[in-house]
């Protein structure tokens, strides 16, 4: 994988890519899976998932497992979750983690990147990148 590299008036300015993105496929291009079963999915190695669509009504999930929890909604922490008033360029406050009996509704699509998907009931389809 190259870095990119833009010049300008004689400045070479470099953007590092950061994490196991494909460069090529950050939006789903790599594939997607389908899956109504409470079992925990994952992505192919060195991928995650970029977006989740809702596809059955009364989507839950067990665990929705966050690359980086601090940033991407998840269950395991808040995201985004300083107190009132104490937002930062870099970070949100009131961020709350998403519990097993919240419930998100059909043609929902969220964005993020996560590492593993289970289902407490539902279905969605999965979007690699």
């Amino acid at each position: 994988m190259s870095d990119l590299k833009i010049t300008h008036a004689g400045t070479v300015q470099t953007q590092t890519r950061q994490g196991p993105m494909n460069p090529f496929a950050p939006f789903g291009q790599v594939g997607s899976l389908y899956t109504k079963n409470t079992a925990a999915v994952n992505p192919p190695l060195n991928q995650v998932f970029i977006a989740i669509t809702v596809v059955d009504d009364d989507t839950s999930f067990t665990t929705l497992t966050a690359e980086d929890p601090a940033k991407y909604v998840n269950t395991a922490e808040a995201a985004h979750n300083l107190t009132d008033g104490n937002a930062t360029p870099i970070e949100g406050e009131l961020g709350q983690a998403i519990a097993s009996g919240d419930n998100f509704p059909v043609g929902l699509t969220i964005y993020g990147r996560w590492t593993e998907i289970q289902l407490a009931d539902g279905a969605v389809i999965a979007y690699i990148g």
